[in-house]
């Protein structure tokens, strides 16, 4: 009928805390925090190992527009292409905020705000304030962020935007999902 999915080896074992392992590593967190926070594994792995740490390794903590991102990508992570789509209309979202492109000051901006309205009415997603960044942090020797910003600034039809957004946030959903782990909020600090 159904497998057992045996999520908790014990008191030292790296899967205690495991929520999901894939597409993208959730682990409830060893330590009390209100927001998720992202670490890169190679420092999740000694997190792990010395069974939680008051004291973090550099780390990312996930505010403001970041954690209603972080949100979304959480409530569908039991389905790798919603996740991806949830990526989708971060970027796109992204874009309309962050982005200078001579397209993007035309009437064709209605059509990015429709399609991202749309998006996120189908995804059930939720971002609030402030929203001045919402893409992931990515260190800079597994993505170049810069390329990818110049690429959106000079494209020069609201398809190739478009095309730059899902090649880009295909490109950052893999490298996030191959290098971090994220850690659920638990407790107040």
């Amino acid at each position: 009928m159904g497998k057992v999915i045996e999520l908790r080896k014990g008191k030292n074992g790296s899967t205690a805390n495991l929520i999901t392992s894939r597409p993208i590593e959730f682990r409830y967190s060893h330590w009390k925090s209100a927001h998720f926070v992202q670490l890169y594994r190679p420092y999740s792995i000694e997190v792990e190992k010395q069974g939680g740490s008051e004291e973090l390794p550099p780390h990312f903590v996930l505010k403001g527009g970041l954690a209603s991102t972080i949100k979304g990508l959480f409530q569908h992570r039991d389905h790798e292409g919603r996740m991806k789509q949830v990526y989708l209309v971060t970027g796109i979202m992204d874009c309309m905020i962050n982005q200078v492109n001579p397209v993007l000051r035309t009437d064709l901006l209605h059509h990015m705000f429709k399609k991202f309205f749309e998006m996120k009415q189908e995804l059930q997603l939720h971002w609030y304030p402030p929203l001045d960044q919402v893409l992931l942090p990515i260190d800079s020797h597994l993505f170049n962020e810069s390329h990818y910003r110049s690429a959106l600034a000079t494209a020069p039809t609201l398809k190739e935007i478009y095309n730059v957004i899902k090649e880009g946030t295909e490109e950052m959903f893999q490298v996030i999902s191959k290098n971090y782990v994220f850690y659920c909020p638990r407790g107040r600090s």
